[in-house]
């Protein structure tokens, strides 16, 4: 195993890592976003107003993204699984 293949499965497991990530952290962000606007208009400083909205847009985008998230992930096992004999041999 040469260092260019260690790069290049770093670099695949980076970018499934940011692919998977991607729809709960947006969707947190762009909550948090909405909730800081709220809480700045109204002038309401509630340390669970900008908590519970995010855990409950956490939970929901994970159960509209998770099954696309699952199988991303199965297919970079199976994907890195089935390399390793050329990559050791």
């Amino acid at each position: 195993m040469d260092s260019q293949q260690v790069f290049d499965l770093g670099q695949r497991g980076l970018m499934m890592l940011l692919m998977i990530s991607a729809p709960v952290l947006l969707t947190v962000l762009v909550v948090g976003l909405v909730v800081s606007v709220f809480q700045a208009a109204t002038q309401i400083n509630e340390a669970t107003l900008s908590f519970v909205p995010k855990v409950v847009a956490a939970v929901a985008a994970l159960a509209i993204a998770g099954p696309w998230m699952l199988t991303m992930l199965v297919d970079y096992i199976r994907q890195t699984l089935q390399a390793i004999p050329t990559v050791v041999g």
